[in-house]
């Protein structure tokens, strides 16, 4: 984002005692890594420290494109499609919500993949869910093309790794492409392959190639079209954050537009979990938690003691 504030901060005061702290960052200038050390940073220096324990580095030249910039991968995140009405639906006709995945809920989509990759990651599990979940709730032709766009940390993804401070951007939009049809009639196997896929894809030779199609093609944006656009905060630790008023009760994104994030949270029973955000079309939204509920319905029926996360909010 260019012309636009490098970082907003905004302090409420609740008539209860309770304090937002709200802060609005323009990724030009880092990302949630980033974002956490400039937080740690805050908060040991209002603590009494003169200095953040962890130094800044700047080293922008690093990440910067190469002379001649040649793109050497493919990057159909920065494709650039046509919206149809189907796709370009306004934020009024839209609905925010949140869902809390419990361990146990977790173990239960877990155990909808085959045995081969129930060693997968929680996020990976867990997005290859919600995108199966999601695509079927959004009732696309068959043969539209689906995609997921998985934001990685591609900070040790170099050689060697960038320095420890470093606190640009450096994320990858890495992409995974399938049809409606396929992702619907298939089992969480199939969609679980391709988010796995498309994190293998960020490598130091994909970041440059991004840095080289940024000079190329004039800083084109990622599409949405037909996009989940994923994004997992939670080994940003935001939650650890202490400006002097103790720990925050939630952290994280405020609401999930563009992207859908995943938040470490505590839901309303104690239990530590996965918070998600989603905005879809309201008739859509509807039907993504009827698709999430059935799959937990099922599982019980079938031994399985998870519980519907629509439950747990």
């Amino acid at each position: 984002m260019i012309n636009c504030p490098l970082l907003l901060v905004q302090v409420t005061r609740l008539r209860c005692g309770g304090i937002v702290f709200a802060l609005r960052l323009n990724h030009t200038m880092s990302d949630a890594t980033g974002l956490n050390q400039f937080l740690s940073a805050m908060c040991e220096m209002v603590h009494g420290a003169r200095t953040p324990s962890v130094q800044p580095v700047w080293e922008r030249h690093i990440l910067m494109a190469r002379n001649p910039p040649q793109v050497t991968c493919s990057h159909h995140e920065y494709d650039q499609l046509a919206d149809t009405a189907a796709d370009n639906v306004p934020l009024t006709m839209k609905t925010h919500r949140s869902f809390i995945f419990g361990p146990a809920d977790i173990s239960a989509i877990r155990g909808l993949a085959p045995p081969h990759l129930r060693h997968c990651s929680t996020f990976d599990v867990l997005t290859a869910f919600l995108w199966r979940c999601r695509t079927i709730a959004l009732q696309p032709n068959p043969n539209d093309e689906m995609r997921i766009i998985v934001i990685v940390n591609a900070r040790n993804r170099f050689n060697p790794p960038l320095p420890r401070g470093y606190y640009g951007n450096c994320t990858g939009y890495s992409v995974a492409m399938a049809t409606a049809g396929e992702i619907s009639r298939n089992s969480l196997g199939f969609t679980l392959g391709l988010v796995r896929k498309a994190k293998a894809n960020v490598t130091e030779e994909y970041m440059r190639s991004v840095a080289d199609l940024m000079v190329i093609k004039g800083r084109p944006w990622y599409t949405m079209v037909r996009s989940y656009l994923v994004s997992d905060v939670t080994r940003a630790m935001f939650a650890e954050m202490n400006f002097g008023w103790g720990k925050p009760k939630f952290a994280g994104p405020a609401k999930g537009n563009v992207a859908s994030f995943q938040i470490l949270y505590r839901n309303k029973n104690g239990e530590d979990g996965i918070l998600v955000t989603l905005c879809l079309p309201t008739p859509a939204m509807e039907r993504f938690e009827k698709e999430v509920d059935g799959t937990f319905k099922e599982q019980s029926n079938g031994g399985g003691d998870a519980k519907s996360p629509l439950s747990s909010l």
